[in-house]
């Protein structure tokens, strides 16, 4: 096949298929399987996060998209097409790599015009192009400057102007706000996702933060050893983990071990060994009675008070009440975060909203409260 062959035509091969499907894809490293069987779709103008621990496999799952490395099985279709044999710079993608791989000698504008030059566009339209690039990224008037002569969130724009200047079909984006502080990491997070809906291009973007990838996701890809642990919405990967493991990796959680004693059609009565008889609302997969499960709760789902919930009468038994002790109490601006030692003996972690401006903590450590839930607050994970 010639090169001229090899090069995947932009236009979408059918408007009800997917833009991204990969088949059963594997990817080893001498012994190691980094991608293990993974298979995924992702639509045309879709924000995409791929979200894990450090060595799970996201990087390479994004290499073997953009064609710098080559799976040992399976299939990766764009636009319906296999890319097996497609050279990377004949891809309708680009990529953006963390440590923004900007050229320190050439200036913002032959950084941007790089890309423009090697697919040879004439002079008058790499000139245009880079001119809607800067004014895109708002860098107009830095266009002489090399990249050490910019901020790090300068030269970030750099990076991304560059990634887009081709107008790949999918972007691919590897970590690229990590080397950013805190406030220009959560102000670009918000340019990337005005920026993505006002192109319509598709990114995927890697990263080990799920607060980004909460933030900037239509869904969210979460990894772990090579392998897709569920595909979801935002809320709804936090909402409704589908795993233990999906639980305790996004976000912070409470999970209370116990035995299901009984069940109707609208609550479990789960027995534990340090937390009391929980009652919670039944999963969407249904459990059996003696079964062993986990309850899952959110800190921000637990309420604490002194002498417990004022609730209505017609409610309040099935409020789940937990007697304990503040055992340390932590302000985070925002909200309080407090754990409780259980009289049971399990330790629960509930955070409060501080809605009003006061000099003290609600709850002191060393102080009796009740922590209480409602069953529609848990979640039920299989052990």
């Amino acid at each position: 096949m010639t090169d001229h062959q090899a090069t995947i035509d932009a236009t979408p091969a059918s408007p009800e298929a997917p833009l991204l499907r990969i088949e059963a894809v594997e990817k080893r490293f001498g012994g190691f399987k980094a991608v293990d069987a993974l298979s995924l779709e992702i639509k045309a103008g879709e924000f995409f996060a791929l979200l894990g621990p450090s060595g799970c496999g996201k990087t390479t799952l994004l290499r073997m998209l953009a064609g710098f490395e080559t799976a040992d099985a399976g299939r990766i279709l764009l636009d319906g097409r296999d890319v097996a044999s497609v050279l990377p710079h004949q891809r309708p993608v680009n990529m953006m790599f963390q440590n923004y791989a900007l050229f320190p000698h050439l200036t913002v504008r032959a950084n941007i015009a790089f890309g423009l030059k090697r697919a040879g566009l004439k002079r008058a339209e790499i000139k245009a192009r880079i001119a809607e690039m800067l004014a895109l990224v708002r860098l107009e008037g830095l266009a002489d400057r090399r990249p050490d002569q910019l901020s790090g969130g300068q030269q970030q724009r750099v990076a991304l102007a560059r990634a887009l200047a081709r107008r790949p079909r999918l972007l691919l984006l590897d970590e690229p706000l990590a080397a950013l502080d805190k406030k220009l990491r959560e102000a670009t997070q918000r340019e990337l996702i005005e920026l993505q809906r006002r192109l319509g291009t598709t990114f995927v973007i890697v990263t080990h933060d799920q607060d980004e990838a909460m933030t900037v996701a239509d869904r969210i890809g979460v990894m772990s050893a090579g392998r897709l642990e569920q595909v979801a919405a935002p809320r709804q990967l936090y909402e409704a983990p589908a795993s233990r493991w999906v639980a305790e990796f996004v976000g912070d959680i409470n999970i209370l071990d116990g035995v299901v004693a009984a069940q109707d059609a609208h609550r479990l009565t789960v027995t534990t060994k340090d937390a009391a008889t929980l009652s919670v609302a039944p999963p969407r997969q249904p459990v059996s009675t003696n079964a062993a499960i986990g309850v899952a709760v959110r800190p921000e789902k637990i309420k604490l008070s002194r002498r417990g919930p004022v609730a209505d009468p017609a409610i309040a038994g099935a409020l789940n009440r937990l007697d304990g002790v503040v055992s340390d109490v932590s302000y985070l601006g925002g909200l309080t975060s407090y754990t409780v030692k259980l009289d049971a003996g399990a330790t629960l972690r509930a955070q409060l909203a501080n809605t009003a401006r006061v000099e003290v903590d609600d709850f002191a450590r060393g102080q009796h409260v009740v922590a209480w839930f409602a069953p529609d607050d848990c979640v039920v994970l299989p052990r």
